[in-house]
């Protein structure tokens, strides 16, 4: 009696190869495109995970300017009852120098600190040649205002004249950075609205 040959087995073979060979399901081992399918949907979920909690931190981060821009521009408006005028100047610096009560509204450091009208411990303060290097601002007149991406809040009123803006203009450039140098002239136009297009605003007229 002719018997034909069992076919050869590979420990790569499918598992419908392995009946064949074996009669029966092998339950201890994983086969390679098994192995690959799994790995596959760990990826695509690990992926998942990652941009879910980029996407959370950025939210984060602009609700955290949102709340900083409302606290500075509310802490303007108290300048502008005690000083008689907003804080004349585009220096971040400065800016910065008047609210903790060191410069007047011409930007006059004064040697010693009068009012404040913000609590600097609540901010994110640097040099401005070395943002990540954190200062004093009462003994750093280089000091600014960071957002949470770390990079300086943008400030201006009466200058460049003429300014037709009837209040300041205060805003983050936002996640990417970017914004229109126009904006710091009183301004919200609509040339630039790419680079204006994530800008954080305390307030626009």
């Amino acid at each position: 009696m002719y018997f034909p040959p069992r076919p050869l087995c590979s420990p790569v073979l499918t598992r419908a190869h392995r009946v064949r060979c074996h009669g029966k399901v092998d339950h201890r081992a994983f086969t390679l495109l098994e192995l690959l399918a799994v790995i596959a949907i760990f990826a695509v979920l690990a992926s998942m995970v990652i941009g879910v909690g980029r996407r959370a931190a950025e939210h984060t981060k602009v609700a955290r300017a949102q709340a900083e821009l409302a606290v500075l521009s509310a802490a303007l408006e108290s300048f502008k009852r005690h000083h008689g005028d907003f804080p004349a100047t585009d220096d971040a610096s400065r800016l910065l120098q008047a609210l903790i009560g060191k410069a007047g509204p011409a930007g006059i450091i004064a040697t010693v600190p009068g009012r404040a009208f913000i609590v600097s411990g609540q901010f994110t303060i640097a040099r401005a040649v070395a943002l990540e290097t954190p200062c004093d601002p009462f003994s750093d007149a280089s000091a600014v205002l960071l957002d949470p991406w770390l990079r300086p809040y943008r400030y201006a009123y009466k200058t460049p004249a003429p300014w037709t803006n009837p209040s300041f203009v205060l805003y983050s450039a936002g996640p990417d950075g970017e914004d229109s140098p126009a904006l710091l002239g009183g301004g919200f136009p609509d040339g630039a609205p790419a680079a204006n297009v994530d800008n954080l605003y305390a307030l626009r007229n």
